[in-house]
């Protein structure tokens, strides 16, 4: 083995590591304060607070409030704003991608048997599905159909099954699975670059200029927030599909992970109803069947 290959060897543990790492703290920040916004008391008298909550962890007890209106300028200096996990998250899995398949595209991304393509040609049109993917999802965000749920869901269902199906169309079975997950990431990552973290700095920036700042920044956040909430459970699966290979070289491998992103997102919809003292147990033994339902029909219809 030449050192320019045990040097990628070694490029990539590290960057598989760092990128689960990372990941790992992202939705887990995720999931506590999309938490603590549904169980903080919004019952609260003070024209100042907007929430409060209790946490107990390793033995200690924590009150949390929620502000309708920044702190005082001397803790505006001390705020901790969350956002380096999602950040390296996206740069570790941006540096593995060119690591491992663009540096093999040749071999890692492009099927014959799939499309007759060159390995520049695999590495555009990945570069470009990113791009696209992005742009389309951020312009439905912004437009009308983002005030009707079950229109915007059923949208991006609809999205999701042509990104699926297409790029099973254009690259190998492995690395159209996993561009699937890589464009949803990409997404989730761009929602914090572009929108969550401006937002937020746009807030502070008022801030120290007035106690009161803009809530439609804060709405906006919080909704590209939920959104990333509600595709962790994908995005997971899709990061170890490495380790199921007979979901992902099925003859209907696009159709199976759209059905797992619809089970998926049924369960996250549980826990966060749940997190609102809200118990849907019908919503959590769906997507169970369902997942029952989908691994007998894939047993039977082998490919």
């Amino acid at each position: 083995m030449d050192i320019l290959t045990y040097t990628l060897k070694w490029s990539e543990v590290i960057l598989r590591w760092g990128h689960v790492l990372f990941a790992i703290l992202w939705v887990g920040n995720s999931f506590l304060f999309n938490y603590l916004d549904n169980k903080l008391n919004k019952k609260i008298t003070s024209k100042d607070v907007d929430g409060e909550g209790y946490l107990m962890h390793s033995g200690f007890f924590y009150k949390l409030t929620r502000l309708k209106t920044s702190p005082a300028s001397m803790y505006l200096k001390q705020l901790v704003i969350f956002k380096w996990q999602s950040y390296l998250t996206f740069v570790t899995g941006i540096l593995l991608l060119f690591v491992i398949y663009y540096y093999n595209a040749g071999v890692l991304m492009v099927d014959k048997r799939v499309l007759v393509i060159s390995p520049t040609a695999a590495i555009l049109y990945s570069v470009l599905s990113l791009f696209v993917s992005w742009i389309i999802y951020d312009f439905l965000c912004k437009s009308e159909l983002i005030k009707n749920d079950f229109l915007f869901v059923s949208t991006m269902i609809v999205l999701l099954t042509v990104l699926s199906f297409g790029l099973t169309k254009v690259f190998g079975p492995k690395f159209a699975f996993l561009s699937v997950g890589l464009i949803i990431g990409t997404n989730m990552f761009a929602n914090v670059f572009t929108v969550i973290i401006p937002n937020q700095m746009n807030i502070i920036n008022s801030s120290k200029r007035s106690k009161k700042f803009d809530r439609s920044l804060s709405l906006a956040a919080k909704q590209r927030s939920i959104h990333n909430n509600y595709s962790t459970f994908l995005v997971l699966f899709i990061m170890l599909s490495g380790h199921y290979n007979f979901l992902v070289y099925h003859k209907y491998n696009w159709l199976i992970l759209v059905l797992i992103g619809i089970i998926s997102g049924l369960a996250r919809h549980y826990f966060n109803l749940r997190g609102r003292n809200i118990h849907r147990l019908n919503i959590l033994y769906t997507s169970i069947v369902a997942l029952i339902i989908l691994a007998a029909i894939i047993f039977i219809f082998k490919s």
